[in-house]
Formats: C-alpha cells, structure tokens, sequence
C-alpha cells in the first residue's frame, strides 16, 4: 500500500456572499488552483442541501441559496500539516462569520 503524501499544494480559500466570508482549504488539483476552490465550493452547496450540517456555512447556504457566493484563493501551501496550521491562522485573523469555531 502507498504512504499517502504530504507535500502536496493545498489551497487556501474564501468565500463571500452578503458581506459575510468563509475561510476554508482544499488540496490542489495540479496548478488549477480556482478550479479546485469552485470544485470544494460545490461540494459545501451540496452537502448543505443533502446533509442535516449544523454549521455557520452550510445554515447560511440553506437560508440563501440563491446567493451569488464569491469565491477567491488566498494562499497556496505545500504540505497538510502547514497548510492547516495557516488555515487557523488566517481564521483566528481575520473572524470570518461563516466558520463554526
């Protein structure tokens, strides 16, 4: 069996929509960067609306979702570890509203 990497890109994102911001990561799908962020982004809209989730994010979603949801990349990072250790980082801040603490 493969040792799962760890050096791979992950993509630090946000999302906006009425003012309010998410901050999330995802892993990289090669130098597609955005294309992995609307990617993520689609699965959050779905899981929102198939799955009873009681976070900040997907509530938000449930009550909007005609809402245009704005999405941009933040940062790139290689490997997991620093990747969700700037993804706290970010979050502690800049407060996005939308993220269940």
């Amino acid at each position: 069996m493969r040792k799962k990497r760890s050096d791979r890109n992950h993509v630090i994102y946000a999302v906006t929509a009425e003012g309010q911001k998410y901050i999330g990561l995802t892993v990289a799908n090669g130098q597609a960067y955005l294309r992995s962020v609307k990617v993520r982004v689609q699965k959050h809209i779905s899981r929102a609306l198939k799955e009873d989730k009681d976070w900040f994010f997907c509530q938000f979603i449930r009550k909007n979702p005609e809402v245009v949801l704005r999405y941009e990349v933040l940062e790139v990072v290689r490997g997991r570890k620093a990747a969700h250790s700037r993804e706290r980082e970010l979050i502690a801040s800049l407060s996005p509203s939308l993220n269940t603490f």
